[in-house]
């Protein structure tokens, strides 16, 4: 990976509270202009991550960096070239959201003063109009969804380097959904970076190009979302023992009395020449998919 194109940067980044450990050795290079998903259930150090990475926490060991500067000894720095989403949503109610997206916006170093009337795709007068949402309703008599979408026009409009979204579907509507990965996935063509952290599968599928899989506070999975989708299991019942040798030992999963198992990448011709040549009673072929990946490593999807 060329270093030059890395924004977000972790080595070795470690975090423990006592005998405690929420996260471990975690290393991990985001470039600019793609969107990360970030997974793993609770307890498995995502949380951890976004909070040390934000610079309200202080690592046990190793670094991590935003555009070149530590997230811990030169956090305002980092702050200024990020918008977080939070998955619990904390807003001043009795302003409106005109009121409150213009407090933010003078709180934001990195927001020019014109983007806010501008009518760029991601100016807040643009967003707002996608989002269907009204501006000048004081905030406390939004419903969650609405209050939901107010925080996502604050963030989106933020002009940063970096977007960390913290299950940002949440409360959103299908249709809505669709508007938000849109507008997501032109951010990543603009050169925008984006942190996608949900418990939704289906989701970072649809917009992810990576996902980086967490547990227990370690990296349990790397992977191109693209080239995961080029992967399958086959798996192969054979009327009598092989006598043959095995093909590709290294993609083979299992290999129990006449069941054999392999997990391979690309074009599966190469195997089923070989197959060819055996008694096969039954041959079963599945993608692996992101569902398939989890499960190995947590037991479950969420």
């Amino acid at each position: 990976m060329d270093m030059a194109e890395v924004l977000l940067q972790t080595h070795n980044l470690t975090k423990h509270y006592r005998a405690v450990v929420a996260l471990e050795n975690l290393t991990l290079s985001i470039r600019r202009g793609e969107i990360v998903g970030l997974l793993g259930p609770n307890g498995s150090g995502k949380t951890t991550f976004v909070r040390l990475v934000l610079g309200f926490l202080r690592p046990t060991a190793g670094t991590a960096s935003v555009c070149g500067f530590d997230c811990w000894k030169q956090s305002v720095e980092v702050r200024r070239r990020l918008a977080y989403l939070p998955g619990e949503l904390r807003l001043y109610e009795h302003l409106t959201g005109r009121q409150l997206l213009n407090f933010f916006n003078g709180l934001r170093a990195a927001l020019s003063p014109q983007v806010a009337n501008d009518t760029s795709p991601w100016s807040i007068e643009t967003l707002a109009k996608r989002f269907a949402l009204d501006l000048d309703r004081p905030i406390r008599t939004l419903s969650s969804g609405m209050k939901h979408k107010l925080a996502l026009v604050s963030v989106l409009a933020s002009q940063t380097s970096l977007l960390i979204l913290d299950e940002p579907t949440n409360t959103l509507d299908p249709a809505m959904r669709g508007e938000l990965f849109e507008l997501l996935k032109a951010f990543r063509d603009a050169g925008r970076t984006i942190v996608f952290s949900s418990h939704v599968l289906s989701e970072v599928e649809a917009v992810c190009d990576r996902v980086a899989i967490l547990r227990n506070g370690r990296l349990a999975a790397l992977e191109n979302l693209e080239d995961l989708q080029q992967c399958r299991r086959v798996r192969v019942s054979f009327a009598r023992p092989v006598v043959d040798s095995c093909p590709f030992p290294d993609s083979l999963l299992s290999r129990e009395a006449n069941q054999w198992t392999w997990l391979l990448r690309g074009s599966l011709r190469p195997l089923l020449n070989w197959l060819a040549q055996q008694e096969v009673e039954d041959i079963h072929v599945e993608p692996v998919g992101l569902e398939m990946l989890y499960r190995q490593i947590h037991g479950t999807a969420t």
